[in-house]
């Protein structure tokens, strides 16, 4: 690797982002300030509703808050981490 990597270059559309992504060798360029995102692929057919206390739901929008997604994607991603986790 690279002792002293590139900038990313500005992308301003998509096509030119692909274009980009198709044709460089990303392992000369600092990826170092990307942070990882999940796709949600699969569609949601049922839903949940839930009665909390407000201080824990006003706990758990500030927690989704900090990780930059909306307070229902981190509960269901709170969930399916912890059904996927061994007995």
């Amino acid at each position: 690797m690279n002792a002293h990597p590139k900038p990313l270059p500005p992308l301003t559309s998509d096509a030119e982002a692909e274009d980009f992504v198709e044709t460089a060798d990303l392992s000369e360029y600092d990826l170092s300030g990307f942070t990882p995102m999940r796709f949600e692929i699969e569609p949601k057919a049922a839903s949940l509703n839930m009665r909390l206390p407000a201080a824990l739901l006003d706990a758990v929008k500030a927690k989704a808050k900090t990780s930059g997604i909306p307070y229902t994607r981190y509960v269901r991603m709170l969930l399916e981490t912890d059904v996927a986790r061994p007995k």
